[in-house]
């Protein structure tokens, strides 16, 4: 039976705790891997016959656009990035230029430069950490800072040398004060639920810093090693994290983690290795963090997944994203009717690789109310496409998308 009329907070809680809501709550732009490229967006605000708004590239490597209120009201959007309180006064932006020329503005401290034929990403100490070759779309890593050599501590050091944590945000520490003020303000003025993005990667960190191939060989032959070091990166997540939740834990809802395990075919690692290597320590900051706050735990983890998921659920996680059903073991009903009363998918509800790019706006819209008919049943369910709407997607079909949620099959 579902719940009556809600606010936007207590439709995302409610499916969070397993019971349906008024209506199916929607993800738009609420974190980093549900929003929308930049070069799509003014297209999208065209279509809908919004005005021109100067267009912000909140994330750079992925070249994902700042989605505003008026787009947010459109689409009945129930959720909020917590960094919505933050860097959007005029001083925090400088002009750029996407790849197909439009104009828009950028972090001021990410600060692209040209370099024979490419765009580059610089650290601090000035080296070039990633690039966008002309003809591209994305910024790509090119310097991993463990690859020839690693040093156990100097692991929070080696993070300011990697191109996916350089420049996720404002370099320095964490002004706990501005942090806590902002989210104050964010939480006076929304009653969408308030994500907090804090990442705690491990598997990924380690590939950011080793390079994909050299931390699965560290894993599989030096096991003993590869405990150190991710012991040394859980100590500075913890320490990181208890110091943002002090800030912002009574402000948020949802904090996000994040680990891509999982590739087409299959996890990444096998059920055994998950377990020894990560789930304790996913369950260490998993646990830490419902201590710390009143929040539901959110992992970010694209791929196939599914024979970790029921080591997941036992690590703590409430929810899980983007839920990437083109892959191996993601059907959506097989995994809604084995892990759905203890599981919350946030994601899943189109597919970004074959069907929002390739299928007609009816066909978009046929493929998301069947994916809201299997998902959806008894709560556990938060609309969200599969990753986020990529430059080529066609505004009609984003609307079709959107606008086929909470229409009756």
């Amino acid at each position: 039976m579902k719940e009556s009329k809600m606010t936007s907070r207590e439709r995302v809680l409610t499916a969070l705790n397993h019971r349906e809501p008024d209506r199916v709550p929607i993800d738009f732009s609420g974190h980093r891997s549900s929003g929308i490229a930049a070069i799509a967006y003014p297209k999208l605000r065209e279509f809908l016959g919004l005005p021109p708004r100067p267009i912000r590239v909140y994330d750079v490597i992925q070249q994902l656009a700042v989605v505003d209120e008026d787009v947010l009201v459109r689409f009945g959007v129930d959720t909020i990035e917590l960094g919505r309180g933050f860097a959007l006064d005029d001083k925090s932006w400088i002009p750029w230029t996407l790849p197909d020329g439009t104009r828009c503005f950028v972090p001021s401290w990410t600060q692209p430069e040209r370099d024979n034929g490419r765009w580059v990403i610089r650290s601090k100490t000035g080296r070039v950490l990633g690039h966008m070759p002309d003809g591209a779309l994305y910024f790509e890593q090119t310097y991993f800072p463990f690859a020839e050599r690693d040093d156990l501590q100097a692991v929070s050091a080696a993070l300011d040398e990697s191109m996916w944590t350089a420049v996720a945000s404002p370099p320095g520490p964490i002004d706990s004060q501005s942090l806590s003020e902002g989210a104050k303000r964010l939480r006076k003025k929304t009653d969408r639920a308030i994500i907090g993005l804090f990442g705690g990667n491990l598997f990924e960190i380690g590939q950011f810093l080793y390079r994909n191939d050299q931390f699965m060989m560290l894993l599989a032959g030096e096991p003993q090693h590869a405990h150190r070091f991710l012991d040394k990166l859980v100590e500075v997540h913890l320490a990181n994290l208890e110091q943002f939740l002090e800030a912002v834990g009574e402000y948020i809802d949802i904090i996000l983690f994040g680990d891509d395990l999982g590739m087409q075919t299959g996890p990444m690692m096998s059920p055994r290795m998950y377990r020894e290597f990560f789930k304790p320590r996913h369950k260490l900051l998993w646990n830490r963090a419902k201590q710390l706050a009143d929040v539901k735990v959110m992992l970010h983890c694209c791929g196939g997944v599914r024979e970790l998921i029921p080591d997941l659920i036992e690590a703590g996680l409430d929810a899980i994203n983007p839920v990437q059903i083109s892959c191996s073991g993601m059907d959506a009903g097989q995994l809604k009717a084995e892990f759905g009363s203890r599981l919350t998918f946030w994601g899943g509800g189109c597919d970004t690789r074959d069907v929002l790019p390739n299928c007609t706006p009816q066909e978009i819209a046929d493929n998301v109310k069947e994916q809201v008919r299997i998902l959806s049943p008894g709560g556990g369910f938060v609309f969200q496409q599969v990753h986020n709407i990529l430059a080529n997607i066609g505004a009609a079909n984003i609307v079709a998308m959107f606008d086929a949620v909470n229409v009756p099959s």
